[in-house]
């Protein structure tokens, strides 16, 4: 059997107020070809269809044609929900669509999903947990107690919840699991917003411990395998998402699998999006304007950080912007943040002596008195206090 993997669509997402859409779009298209071009059996989507509970139309509509068009033929699709979507909203839809061969799986369920593939004459059984949040289980699992009481009973229940899931697993099926989670050793995007991808709610490897031949992840944005039983992979978005996913290739996942056997896996790699970049411009607004005068990036969305000794007047900012529309950050760098910088992350000299020469270059070379000196150390440790009396549970 021939399974793609992809995940983490988030359809309705924008970038800084600018939309996405029309590059959701072309994902669709290629994800379609690929699809049909490599002769996928099943088809596992891994969470997170939209970016909100409450998507738009155009989202919903986008998702119902992919869906349509992936299940072309009677091939099987399964999707869970992520933590970003509403489940019911994810699974409302499941009597019009159950007969062309899409589950939708919106909550956590005792019973593991099946599937028939058509060419192969293959069963397939899939431990599918969708994205088990404490309020979506209907349980509090900690009462009290810490952060690690708290992570070591939620990566207990969800080992327990995989297990009575891969209970259904025979070895005549082609048996996988699939879920919405962090699991402890992926590397995490800022663009895994805004829930907490790590600390108390992060599963342990061994919680996925159940037999499966490949568990398919979603919730990371950047592809890639973590180490556990078996073969465990995230698929990765099929954007770039936020500037902490520049330079990633983007890919899906395909797979094949038979009964009892190794898992092939090769990586799709993805030409749909627009590349994100950082420029680091250390020339000023010349550099910039060289760069776009040669079109460097010229279809990509732009974070831009200028060095500049004056500050960067409002006519100046409009300009930028006129002249390329894929500039989504400006921020100015001025010599004296470079050099503080520099100074605290290379000097290994005393805080008081950091602030002295602050100040020196600040005044044109005055000294401060000692009185100075000393507020400046006291209300530093003041801040201190508050911050760490606040961080306090």
């Amino acid at each position: 059997m021939r399974i793609l993997h992809t995940g983490d669509w988030h359809f309705g997402r924008s970038l800084e107020g600018r939309s996405r859409m029309k590059e959701q779009a072309d994902f669709v298209d290629e994800l379609v070809r690929m699809a049909d071009d490599q002769q996928a059996d099943l088809i596992l989507m891994a969470g997170d269809v939209y970016d909100s509970v409450n998507p738009p139309a155009a989202a919903e509509q986008l998702f119902y044609e992919a869906a349509a068009r992936l299940s072309a033929g009677g091939r099987p699709l399964v999707v869970i929900a992520g933590n970003h979507d509403q489940p019911e909203r994810v699974s409302s839809v499941s009597p019009l669509v159950t007969r062309q061969g899409i589950t939708l799986v919106g909550m956590p369920s005792v019973n593991a999903v099946t599937v028939h593939a058509t060419r192969t004459g293959e069963i397939a059984k899939i431990a599918a947990l969708p994205y088990p949040s404490e309020a979506r289980l209907n349980e509090l699992l900690v009462t009290e107690g810490n952060e690690d009481d708290l992570r070591q009973a939620y990566s207990a229940r969800v080992g327990q919840l995989m297990g009575m899931l891969a209970r259904e697993f025979t070895p005549s099926t082609i048996n996988l699991a699939m879920s919405h989670i962090y699991v402890l050793g992926g590397v995490e995007s800022e663009s895994e917003r805004p829930i907490q991808v790590g600390g108390a709610y992060t599963v342990d490897p061994s919680a996925l411990s159940i037999g499966a031949q490949y568990t398919a992840l979603g919730h990371l944005h950047r592809s890639q395998a973590v180490k556990g039983e078996g073969m465990i992979r995230y698929s990765g978005s099929p954007l770039a998402y936020s500037f902490s996913e520049a330079g990633q290739a983007k890919s899906v996942t395909m797979l094949d699998i038979s009964p009892g056997g190794q898992p092939i896996l090769e990586e799709l790699f993805l030409s749909c999006g627009r590349p994100l970049v950082r420029w680091k411009a250390k020339g000023g607004l010349e550099e910039v304007y060289r760069w776009l005068d040669e079109g460097l990036d010229a279809h990509a969305f732009i974070d831009l950080e200028i060095s500049l000794s004056d500050a960067l007047s409002l006519g100046e900012i409009q300009r930028l912007r006129k002249s390329r529309e894929g500039l989504v950050h400006i921020r100015p760098i001025y010599p004296d943040m470079e050099v503080m910088e520099m100074e605290i992350e290379r000097s290994r000299l005393p805080l008081h002596e950091i602030f002295r020469k602050f100040y020196q270059r600040q005044t044109g070379g005055a000294e401060p008195d000692d009185g100075l000196v000393q507020l400046f150390l006291e209300l530093v440790d003041e801040n201190s206090t508050v911050q760490e009396e606040g961080d306090a549970p």
